[in-house]
């Protein structure tokens, strides 16, 4: 079955200004939501659909498929998420002839996410056939039984009604429990978005959670922090800022006995887990003997070597410890660095 997970994310935001790239623990917003979808099992693609060639880079740096930007006329304030899954399951059925089954709605204002929770809500809907979709929902903090549309004259009229008579008279705990959708996850037949245009069609299962991370201004933004810090999410905790320095020769670049550094090739993979650990608010300094036994300046072909490899960094350093000898009980293996980075949250 091929499940995709699309992450719309158009630019502007009248909230918080640019919102989706907005950091949150040194990491663009839709970023959380890229590793969100690359942590779950059940996802076999994921694209972020963008009007914006900075915020696709983004979403590429974080690991996403960009295969289109977005036309401007359905990225605007008004423009429909419908119109965003139309457009992205169209260009990809007449581009590359592909289709998927199922579509993952991962909206990238919900940083805080469990992507267990994706894996169970696709396994839901691809399990029972008459479901056109599954919506992540949270139990509402205000009761709609006591709300009231007010007319001109001033008249109240409920709402919304039950089968409980006067329900606005009556205690809560009498009334209904009603649910709210936290536009976290929503999983979705494609073809109900292209036959119905429809985003979750007419069978809709509502898959509950605790709480809603939804953000739209600062306190919420504030609120999801304090929630990737403490753990709370259900997913990896996010680890109190730490620096981390890393040597160039032999983890970053390869070994050259030749000491022709030019000639040195990046780690992929261990440049993969430096940018991770930049990008969730750690500090990186990378420091290296490049010169340090012939006098050579390296310094030029170093920066130059990291910015054509992709490495996120904070500060370069060049030269030795200045002692006659360097003891250090803090020293971390390439392969240990790997398995804290995993651990911390990283896809494999």
């Amino acid at each position: 079955m091929e499940v995709l997970a699309l992450i719309p994310a158009r630019s502007g935001s009248k909230s918080i200004k640019d919102k989706n790239i907005r950091l949150l623990a040194g990491k663009p917003l839709l970023a959380w939501s890229v590793a969100h979808a690359l942590s779950a099992k059940s996802v076999t693609r994921t694209i972020v659909s963008t009007d914006s060639a900075e915020y696709a880079s983004m979403a590429q740096e974080s690991g996403a498929e960009v295969p289109f930007l977005r036309p401007a006329e359905i990225s605007g304030d008004m423009a429909t998420d419908l119109e965003a899954f139309q457009h992205a399951l169209s260009w990809l059925r007449d581009h590359e002839g592909y289709t998927p089954d199922i579509c993952v709605h991962l909206r990238p204002t919900h940083p805080v996410r469990n992507p267990a929770d994706i894996d169970r809500m696709v396994q839901i809907l691809a399990g029972d056939p008459d479901l056109d979709s599954v919506r992540s929902v949270a139990p509402a903090p205000e009761t709609p039984f006591k709300m009231w549309f007010r007319d001109p004259a001033g008249l109240l009229r409920p709402v919304v009604e039950c089968d409980v008579p006067e329900a606005y008279n009556q205690p809560r705990q009498r009334l209904p429990q009603t649910y709210l959708q936290n536009a976290s996850i929503d999983v979705v037949r494609c073809r109900v978005i292209l036959e119905q245009n429809s985003m979750t069609g007419r069978r809709i299962f509502g898959y509950v959670m605790d709480a809603n991370y939804d953000i739209d201004d600062e306190a919420q933004l504030e609120k999801a922090f304090r929630c990737l810090e403490s753990g709370d999410a259900g997913g990896p905790r996010l680890p109190a800022p730490r620096t981390f320095v890393f040597d160039i020769d032999g983890v970053v670049a390869t070994l050259v006995p030749s000491l022709d550094y030019a000639l040195a090739e990046p780690n992929r993979e261990m440049i993969r887990a430096i940018n991770f650990l930049h990008g969730q608010g750690h500090r990186i300094v990378l420091f290296t003997a490049r010169g340090s036994k012939t006098g050579q300046d390296w310094q030029g072909v170093t920066r130059r070597q990291m910015a054509d490899w992709g490495v996120s960094y904070h500060e370069l350093l060049f030269g030795k410890p200045a002692a006659d000898y360097y003891v250090d009980d803090r020293a971390m293996h390439l392969q240990d660095a790997l398995t804290l980075a995993r651990s911390w949250g990283m896809p494999d």
